[in-house]
């Protein structure tokens, strides 16, 4: 039984974790994304070498993309704020927390599938190289981002934690 209750208290931490690392991790591209809506982007330019025109195509898929980050950040935001006052009620089952943990982490997930393809799109109007780089960049930014939680949770480090 104690075994159990141990699994179980880990998968709440780690989803605590994740949640909260997810929460960040949206939280600052969309504000970051929709502060800077009006930013010229020439330190983009600058930084990858292109043509006006490659920029300005990059400027459409930008502008063409904020609504769709806007979007999510605002669904997101209205899902963390059901899940505060369940948490708050002290009175919600763990199964109404968790599917609303569940709700929030699919439209992250969401999200992070549309920001992969934008950044697709973006690296394919780039020249190629460029491109390259800043499609791994992007990604390893947009995935990457839990994995040294998931690293340092995960059963091959548990024993570094004092778990046995």
């Amino acid at each position: 039984m104690s075994h159990r209750v141990s699994i179980l208290f880990t998968m709440i931490v780690i989803g605590v974790l994740v949640f909260f690392s997810g929460q960040f991790l949206v939280t600052y591209c969309c504000t970051a994304t929709s502060r800077h809506s009006t930013d010229d982007l020439e330190w983009f330019r600058l930084e990858f070498k292109l043509s006006d025109v490659e920029l300005a195509n990059i400027r459409q898929l930008h502008e063409g993309y904020l609504p769709k980050c806007r979007d999510f950040c605002a669904k997101i935001d209205a899902k963390k704020t059901e899940l505060k006052k369940l948490l708050s009620s002290n009175t919600e089952p763990s199964f109404i927390i968790e599917q609303k943990l569940i709700e929030i982490a699919t439209l992250r997930a969401r999200c992070q599938a549309a920001m992969i393809q934008h950044f697709r799109e973006v690296s394919q109007v780039m020249p190629p190289a460029q491109g390259n780089r800043y499609l791994i960049e992007m990604q390893r930014l947009t995935l990457g981002f839990h994995e040294g939680i998931e690293r340092s949770m995960s059963s091959t480090s548990a024993s570094q934690h004092g778990h046995n």
